[in-house]
């Protein structure tokens, strides 16, 4: 059994290495996984919630379990707030840290000017850097709540290092105040104050605190992405009347209402009605599906064009898009193998830290030297080690290595997806938005019986205007690049089956797929060869006639980017196994592989389905995943 719990209180490696620690001592825990970047964690095992939410509270942090009935809450909010609170506490140290490294370093080492009250009163200097010092302490009293409290459970943290030196900084340079109130007149008494060094080590911790807030955020937007998509509200049909609810309380069994334009709500089969579905959000394909009674429909796709009723089949965490948060949100609390190492030594690090410091305190004592200046080299040991190395550097190197990854269109996962990337022997390749353009467009005009292209264009541009289905668009869009005036028709009628009809200057025009015209005027064998051909090659072939006269057939596809061939060559020249992914039919996806030139096509698979076919690759070396939609989410997090 698996389970997913929020954990609070969590504010470096060590704290999740403390965390996971403690709930694996746990009886019938097998497996424990905590994710920092995500403040989660996953647990396998038959151990009841209860008995892992308190280890963990013993261990000094706090736990809930993930609401099983309900949908994965987004952390953007919580995000944007820590991100403010962190911005917040950082500009109000720098508004004091500025003048206080004035006064210590600017007029002490370096004669800056400052008001004579203070130039000539050693007593008053002190006091200044006590107060500007004392702020950005109580600003900054996160830290030493952290610190103390995983001290008290035997667990020091990076905030156990952080309290320690700067509270041995503020207590030293205390007692060195003292002893100048009895000397007052001894100006050279200010170079052993460290007020300012207390006050630097908080304020460059926040900064390293607050780009790794803004870098989380970054890290969580596809989870923050796919809660988007899920509709609030369904429209449900209660004693014949339409009424709104909360997404909630649709049932299964429900019949509910979709009308153009608007999302599908939950999981359902049509009961009533044709349209056009958008499922690009889950598919990545690009070219809407033909939908009519009988047919499935998922939650979070969009209906473009027919008014529909259908029945929820599946509602709540039943539905595909729940399954792809859910399968996103266990991947992201798992870690990578590196990390188990990182923990391993993230565990043991501060209290190496803390008794290193300890030992050159006792050393230089032993050696004879005054206890100011064997204490100074203490506290060198816990703020070199934790503020520069660990506390500011990595989020800083993260985010500059992800800058300029950034300026080449790559977004890195984590600093070892960074790390990794040299590594990869694989990359596998979405289809959709990714190798091809990810919208439909005239390909092909092939007119017949006397008719010219542009004819054909106009008459098929002049049906198609009053048409709401995504293909018709695309033949707009090539009559006004051709610059084709559209005319107006009259009595336009969308047809079961799959097509149109109008009146355009009392001729009759018709125009839909090969099956619907064939039924109603015929079409040689030669022709269907040809939109057999087409199909073949990744193709939609639209058929148009007038006054049962085929006019010509107008071919839309989903068309490849100019530089995909040039792509999937230059990794192949790098030694890199190039595969397609895609959720499109096999004749399509393998027209569309041959012309890039890629290893591997494997067609028809959903995004759960991705995730299992990049898990199977990564049993053959390391794997890289492109994608651009929503729909790769989880194949996107296991790679």
């Amino acid at each position: 059994m698996k389970q997913q719990f929020d954990v609070t209180g969590m504010s470096c490696a060590a704290c999740s290495a403390r965390v996971e620690k403690a709930v694996k001592a746990v009886a019938g825990v097998e497996r424990c996984a905590v994710s920092l970047l995500t403040n989660s964690m996953a647990v396998e095992g038959d151990a009841p919630a209860e008995a892992i939410v308190e280890a963990v509270t013993a261990a000094g942090y706090g736990a809930s379990p993930k609401g099983a009935e309900k949908k994965p809450v987004s952390p953007k909010k919580t995000e944007k707030s820590e991100v403010k609170t962190l911005l917040i506490r950082l500009i109000c140290s720098l508004a004091l840290l500025l003048p206080l490294m004035y006064l210590t370093m600017g007029h002490g080492m370096w004669g800056w000017p400052v008001p004579k009250a203070l130039a000539e009163n050693a007593m008053a200097q002190g006091l200044t850097q006590l107060l500007l010092t004392t702020a950005v302490l109580v600003i900054n009293q996160k830290f030493f709540k952290s610190g103390v409290r995983g001290l008290l459970h035997r667990a020091p943290n990076m905030d156990t290092l952080v309290s320690l030196g700067a509270a041995a900084a503020y207590g030293y340079s205390l007692a060195v105040l003292y002893r100048l109130t009895a000397m007052p007149e001894h100006m050279h008494m200010l170079h052993e104050l460290y007020f300012e060094s207390a006050a630097m080590i908080l304020t460059l911790i926040t900064v390293g605190k607050t780009l790794e807030a803004r870098s989380k955020g970054r890290t969580t937007d596809a989870l923050k992405s796919l809660m988007k998509l899920a509709p609030e509200t369904a429209v449900i049909l209660k004693d014949g009347k339409e009424e709104t609810v909360p997404i909630a309380q649709v049932k299964k069994g429900d019949v509910f209402v979709v009308r153009p334009g608007e999302n599908i709500p939950v999981d359902g089969i049509i009961t009533e009605g044709m349209t056009a579905v958008d499922e690009s959000a889950l598919t990545g394909e690009s070219i809407p599906v033909d939908k009519q009674a009988g047919d499935l429909v998922s939650a979070a796709t969009i209906n473009r064009s027919g008014f529909i009723r259908c029945e929820a089949s599946r509602v709540g965490e039943d539905t595909t898009l729940s399954q792809i948060i859910r399968m996103v949100s266990d991947a992201a609390a798992t870690k990578a193998p590196i990390a188990k190492v990182a923990d391993k030594v993230s565990g043991i690090f501060v209290p190496t830290v803390m008794a290193i410091s300890a030992i050159t305190l006792i050393v230089w004592l032993a050696l004879g030297q005054n206890f100011a200046y064997a204490l100074a080299r203490a506290i060198s040991v816990l703020v070199i080690s934790c503020p520069c190395a660990l506390g500011l550097a990595t989020p800083v190197a993260i985010m500059v290595g992800n800058g300029v990854g950034a300026k080449n269109g790559i977004l890195f996962k984590t600093a070892v997806s960074l790390e990794e990337t040299g590594k990869n022997t694989i990359v596998a390749l979405d289809k959709t938005g990714t190798i091809t353009k990810g919208e439909p467009q005239v390909t092909d005009i092939l007119a017949l019986n006397g008719e010219s292209e542009e004819s054909l264009l106009k008459k098929a541009a002049a049906i198609e205007a009053k048409s709401e289905h995504p293909l018709a668009k695309a033949i707009l869009r090539r009559a006004e690049a051709d610059g084709i005036e559209v005319e107006e028709v009259t009595d336009f009628a969308a047809l079961s089956g799959g097509g149109v009809e109008a009146a355009l200057g009392g001729r009759k025009l018709l125009g839909g797929s090969m099956k619907f015209i064939g039924e109603k005027i015929g079409i040689s064998g030669e022709i269907q060869a040809q939109a057999e051909k087409f199909a073949e090659n990744g193709k939609t072939p639209l058929f148009f006639a007038e006054n049962e006269h085929l006019l010509g057939v107008i071919v839309v596809a989903d068309t490849m980017k100019d530089d995909s061939a040039q792509a999937v060559g230059e990794l192949h020249e790098m030694g890199i196994r190039v595969v397609m992914l895609t959720g499109d039919n096999e004749k399509t996806a393998r027209a569309i592989g041959s012309r890039a030139g890629v290893d591997d096509v494997i067609a028809g698979v959903l995004p759960d389905g991705k995730e299992s076919v990049i898990e199977d690759l990564k049993k053959q070396g390391k794997v890289i995943m492109v994608g651009d939609g929503i729909n790769d989410a989880p194949a996107l997090t296991s790679a």
